[in-house]
């Protein structure tokens, strides 16, 4: 197994843990799809996924300017489709303290949006699910 291999395990009732580069990320379902509760949904870590990697650019776009991150603070939410139940738009939005330098603010939007994770979404990579016998 690479460092760049996920392995996941079941770590008993709904409970589904990945290893990735010597950390562990534990997942559950919710009490209510017969989980225990006790972390987040894959799906919850997906959306999440797009929310801090929208605020690491934000705060690598302060850090490289000196800029104070005191207060600054992001907010995401989505939309569904009424027919197709599945999330159809996507809003992130960056709040700002005052003393927040006007000249950065159109700039610190355009740094959000370099996201790794959406960039990942907006050009899908093929997926291939194999069954193999050890």
């Amino acid at each position: 197994m690479s460092d760049r291999d996920v392995r996941i395990t079941f770590e008993g009732n709904l409970k589904v843990k990945a290893e990735y580069r010597g950390l562990s990320i534990l997942t559950d379902q919710p009490t209510y799809a017969g989980g225990d509760g006790s972390a987040p949904a894959p799906f919850d870590l997906f959306l999440a996924s797009i929310a801090t990697c929208a605020g690491y650019y934000v705060l690598a776009f302060c850090r490289q300017r000196s800029l104070p991150t005191e207060g600054i603070y992001l907010t995401m939410s989505m939309e569904k489709g009424q027919a197709s139940k599945m999330i159809e738009k996507i809003r992130i939005e960056i709040h700002l303290p005052a003393g927040f330098p006007e000249k950065y603010r159109e700039a610190a939007v355009r740094a959000a949006d370099q996201c790794t994770v959406k960039a990942h979404i907006l050009k899908a990579p093929a997926f291939e699910v194999l069954a193999v016998q050890d």
